[in-house]
């Protein structure tokens, strides 16, 4: 038949016409199947046993790779190579079969880990009464070395031995080094970062330019939530080398300085009892330490004062606070009758004079009408 006549000749053995299309249909297969696994309805679906989404992308990701290398490995067998799935593969010691096996060990080991951590924060050391960042960070750092001691584990039965690797990262450990110290050190400030808690989940931080409160503390990187609802990740390196503005460490309430500037020959007292008005006011002001006023200066166009109030409730949305307290501001001066200031210049001539002319009396004369 023409189906199962030989085409060509690969590896002592023959291709024929139908073994190159049922390569085809297992080879596409896998491919369907791979983008499948990685779908949304995937990952909807393993999000119902309440799975770290990290988790499930590491599994999505690995099952989809291994569907792939198990329908190649029956495309090429459909085709008429034989390739054994219990054989150990050239240079390796491990057969197909075992390295899936070992796959699916790791993706264990990877999910024990994050139940770890589950376990810890929301079950064991949630009714101890230790502080709730406390918990996260005894929770997160024996959550790595489950995973660590997991992995080693792993790979030492599977006859990887660490004494291969030790060779091997003594070979490539000087180049691979400076490429992974940025990594190393953003996991071992990490490590600082929960052990010293400089940040705590739900703190307002200012750091690199950057402002939000803290959502994650990962072993590389913590998560950032700005006010627009973005996520900013940064590096837990610059928390450790860079200035760090925690709005509420140790202590919530927070001083704010208001500066106002009004006309001169304002009444100065009509200007302080305004302003201790507006902040008293407010519902987020702190009565203790109560509100205050200060005259700044004698400016060029203005008489600067400043208010100072102190508030704890709102230090993650300092801007709305400000914007509240200047509305405020100028509809008690509207109502006091206090103005603003306008830019004033004087100019003094000393010697000559200066031409006036009439415009209106000019423009009549030329033709227009005044």
């Amino acid at each position: 038949m023409l189906l199962q006549r030989p085409l060509f000749y690969v590896g002592g053995h023959y291709i024929t016409v139908l073994g190159l299309i049922a390569f085809v249909g297992f080879f596409a297969a896998g491919l369907i199947i791979s983008r499948f696994l990685q779908s949304q309805t995937v990952r909807r679906f393993l999000s119902r046993f309440k799975i770290d989404t990290n988790f499930i992308a590491i599994v999505t990701t690995i099952l989809s790779l291994a569907a792939i290398v198990f329908f190649t490995v029956t495309a090429v067998n459909a085709a008429g190579i034989p390739l054994a799935w219990s054989a150990p593969l050239p240079a390796i010691n491990l057969s197909l079969v075992q390295i899936f096996l070992l796959i699916a060990v790791l993706v264990a080991v990877f999910w024990f880990s994050s139940g770890t951590k589950r376990f810890l924060f929301n079950r064991l050391l949630a009714p101890s009464g230790l502080d709730r960042s406390l918990q996260y960070a005894i929770a997160q750092v024996v959550s790595n070395i489950v995973l660590v001691v997991g992995i080693f584990f792993v790979l030492e039965n599977a006859g990887i031995h660490l004494a291969a690797l030790a060779v091997f990262a003594g070979a490539v450990g000087v180049g691979v080094g400076f490429g992974l110290q940025n990594i190393t050190s953003n996991f071992i400030s990490g490590l600082v970062i929960l052990a010293e808690r400089p940040i705590t989940i739900g703190d307002r931080v200012e750091v690199a330019g950057i402002v939000g409160q803290v959502e994650h503390i990962r072993a590389r990187s913590t998560v950032i939530r700005t006010n627009d609802n973005i996520m900013m990740i940064v590096p837990n390196s610059k928390f450790i080398d860079s200035p760090v503005t925690n709005w509420t460490y140790g202590d919530p309430r927070v001083r704010f300085r208001i500066p106002v500037g009004v006309a001169y020959g304002s009444d100065v007292n009509k200007v302080r009892d305004a302003l201790l008005a507006v902040a008293n006011e407010n519902l987020h002001t702190l009565k203790e330490p109560a509100p205050t006023v200060f005259l700044e200066q004698f400016g060029d166009s203005s008489i600067d004062f400043k208010l100072m109030v102190w508030s704890s409730e709102m230090s993650a949305r300092p801007s709305r606070y400000r914007s509240d307290l200047n509305f405020a501001i100028a509809e008690k001066f509207r109502d006091a009758g206090i103005e603003f200031p306008f830019p004033q210049r004087d100019v003094h001539i000393r010697d000559g004079m200066l031409k006036v002319e009439n415009v209106t009396k000019k423009g009549t004369a030329d033709g227009f009408d005044a």
